[in-house]
């Protein structure tokens, strides 16, 4: 094959070459955020048989303690913990110096005289330049004392992050040093104000003199030191050892057969830890990635191939591609990160969210089995894959087939629910196989997969964000796009009512078909709504909007009438990339016609001028065919109910004959070769559209 060749080949298959590129950079993407370790070869439940060869110690391990065992632990060092207090020695000098201040302003002013400036505290006990035995000295003195030995004992500060008890012991820093008391060792407020109130050696008048003074001194100098304690409480939690007991190297760890105990377990999971914390050589590390490398990539493989053979409508749309290959990809790198950063949150992770976002925009079998293949591809990197596996995919088959309408908001309720008692349901389950009782259930776990319920409500602004990322439109959009009061609607109906009407007929007509044989009805119905907005530029050519007695065709050439009622086509494309309608929508305008002949005026060109050649071109829509089960009824749909509108006084014989005619020449013209529909589903759709239009039309059955 020459260069050429090779151009000619890219050109055309270039969507399909660049979907195996979104592929292959998907799948680097993930191998970058797997971990690089091995992973243990053997699954085990606790509770289960062991199936597999007897395993033999291949190196000495120590045996892991259990969860419980170390919350236990944990527990203990909790309830023993000591709190850390500091001793602060400056704060009696500054009390010492305000009581000296106060003492000598209530002295100088109970005696009526002057304050004596050289009565300092630095005077009387720092430099003890004044001694002598007065009253005012010998008081002063005492109240000093007094408040030296509660504050030398300490005046301790209680908090509400421990209990009270007296036996409560503590740690407190005393400049350098530190040594552990009993918490009655300290005074409280209340304590070194009863010492004082019990002072005795004092008059009456010396009492009610000095004792008021003191009292207004007291406050802590022990006071909590919170970040010190949590400081010390988290290096003994860390400092818990993790092992008990030792298995050396050729020891028998399980028998094949042997029921997984209690026991047992703690010892696959412990050469489990060790055997995936193992550091490995650069040959090992690559051969990792090689394994990886092939686990994942077969799995997008079978996502592509399972598109390529179900939904080719999908697998042609880069941007719906993109957006299966981008949840994927969230979902992976979610969970890699949360792993990371604690495993012990895996579970909190919304997994459920990814098939409820995936249902707003493709169909039931597109959502589980792109959901599938997350969970498989997550089930590589998670400690207890099976279980995982299992667990999640429950939930997720609930979350899709409990969300039947995603613009029914409580149905999103209803569903968030359900995933949590799925979850709950599921994870009691093991529990109880596990353990043989219900004291295995973890209530971290229940309140993490509460979470992980809670957080799929969220769906909505995620659907939202694809919607602008990708350009796609969901049901809930679809909704919001079938309100006829919005402005391009509302439009339609006062310049073209007659199109209008018509439209909301055959979006009932069209809705009504594609409920029979599976497909949208959301969709199609916002197709049929907006598959005539063409018309609005020359509403009165259309014969629904124009009066008994007046024909614009009239004053024109056959050519031109065709032109006109052909341009609907194109100029409906225009007026909704105006007015931003999705693209989904206007692949309805697109095809609503395919490709078939303006029957109307081509015959009255060949009737009126048979002589003369004529180019059928001229009186053809350009296409291109209807190419999904939705664009192909709402072809029917039209053209059914137009053409019985056309009938006077019409029949049930009469419907019968012009739907059948109608559709089998559809059939005949090829129109529905690109569309995902067989004969038999035709057949169900036309006799649904004669039941609806009988009805519609009050047609009478002839006697």
């Amino acid at each position: 094959m020459n260069v050429s060749n090779i151009f000619l080949s890219i050109r055309d298959n270039h969507k399909i070459l660049f979907q195996i590129i979104m592929f292959m950079i998907t799948l680097v993407i993930i191998i970058y955020f797997f971990p690089r370790q091995a992973k243990f070869k053997y699954e085990f439940t606790k509770g289960k048989p062991w199936l597999h060869e007897t395993i033999i110690a291949p190196f000495d391990l120590s045996i892991l303690k259990s969860k419980e065992d170390v919350e236990i632990e944990k527990q203990i060092i909790l309830d023993q913990h000591t709190p850390v207090f500091n001793y602060n020695s400056d704060i009696f000098t500054m009390i010492a110096e305000q009581y000296v201040d106060e003492f000598e302003e209530k002295w100088a002013l109970d005696k009526g005289i002057s304050k004596d400036k050289e009565f300092t505290f630095f005077n009387i006990f720092k430099q003890r330049v004044i001694n002598n035995d007065s009253k005012k000295y010998t008081l002063v003195n005492y109240g000093y004392d007094l408040l030296k030995d509660i504050y030398a004992k300490g005046i301790i500060q209680l908090n509400v992050d421990f209990e009270y008890k007296p036996e409560l012991k503590i740690l407190l820093k005393r400049e350098s040093l530190a040594e552990k008391l009993f918490i009655n060792d300290f005074y409280s407020i209340n304590s070194a104000a009863n010492k004082i109130n019990l002072s005795s050696n004092l008059s009456d008048s010396e009492y009610d003199f000095l004792v008021p003074i003191l009292l207004s001194l007291l406050e802590h100098n022990v006071s909590y030191d919170k970040a010190a304690s949590n400081k010390l409480l988290n290096y003994e939690i860390n400092n818990i050892n993790k092992t008990q007991g030792l298995i050396v190297a050729g020891q028998i760890i399980i028998n094949k057969g042997e029921l997984v105990n209690s026991e047992n377990y703690q010892k696959l999971l412990s050469l489990k830890h060790q055997y995936e914390g193992k550091r490995w050589d650069v040959s090992s590390y690559y051969l990792v990635i090689l394994g990886q490398f092939i686990l994942v990539g077969l799995s997008l493989v079978i996502l592509f191939l399972f598109l390529r053979q179900y939904r080719p409508y999908v697998i042609k749309d880069v941007r719906q591609v993109a957006m299966i290959l981008f949840l994927v990809l969230i979902m992976v790198i979610l969970t890699s990160l949360v792993i990371n950063f604690n495993v012990n949150y895996l579970y909190m992770v919304p997994f459920c969210i990814s098939p409820i976002i995936l249902k707003a925009f493709f169909d039931n079998r597109v959502a589980l089995f792109t959901y599938l293949i997350s969970i498989l591809i997550i089930g590589f990197i998670v400690p207890n894959g099976f279980e995982f596996i299992f667990l999640q995919l429950i939930a997720g088959i609930i979350s899709i087939l409990t969300v039947l309408r995603m613009y029914k908001r409580v149905q999103l309720f209803i569903s968030a629910g359900k995933i949590i008692l799925t979850y709950l349901l599921i994870y009691i389950a093991f529990a109880i196989i596990q353990e043989g009782s219900f004291s295995g259930i973890d209530l971290n776990m229940i309140l993490q997969f509460t979470i992980s319920g809670i957080l799929t409500l969220f769906a909505y602004p995620f659907i939202f964000a694809c919607e602008k990322i990708f350009g796609l439109v969901s049901d809930v959009s679809l909704l919001e796009l079938t309100d006829t009061n919005s402005p391009l609607l509302r439009r339609l109906s006062d310049e073209a009512p007659g199109t209008f009407q018509h439209s909301l007929q055959v979006a009932n007509l069209a809705e009504e078909g594609i409920l029979l044989i599976g497909g949208n009805p959301l969709l199609v119905r916002a197709g049929a709504i907006y598959h005539d907005i063409g018309k609005l530029k020359n509403p009165i050519y259309f014969i629904e909007n124009q009066s008994p007695n007046f024909n614009p065709h009239d004053d024109l050439s056959l050519e031109d009438s065709a032109n006109i009622i052909i341009n609907h086509v194109a100029d409906g494309i225009e007026l909704a990339q105006s007015y931003n309608l999705p693209d989904t929508l206007i692949e309805f305008i697109r095809t609503h016609h395919g490709d078939t002949t303006v029957q109307y005026f081509y015959n009255q060109f060949v009737n009126k001028f048979p002589d003369k050649e004529v180019d059928i071109n001229n009186f053809t829509y350009p296409g291109p065919k209807p190419n999904s089960k939705e664009t192909a009824v709402l072809m029917m749909a039209d053209s059914s109910e137009a053409a019985a509108r056309s009938l006077i006084n019409p029949t049930v014989d009469e419907i019968d004959e012009i739907v059948e005619k109608v559709i089998n020449d559809q059939i005949n013209e090829k129109q529905f070769v690109n569309a995902n529909i067989t004969f038999k589903e035709i057949t169900e759709i036309k006799k649904i559209f004669k039941e609806k239009l009988v009805n519609i039309h009050h047609a009478r059955i002839q006697y």
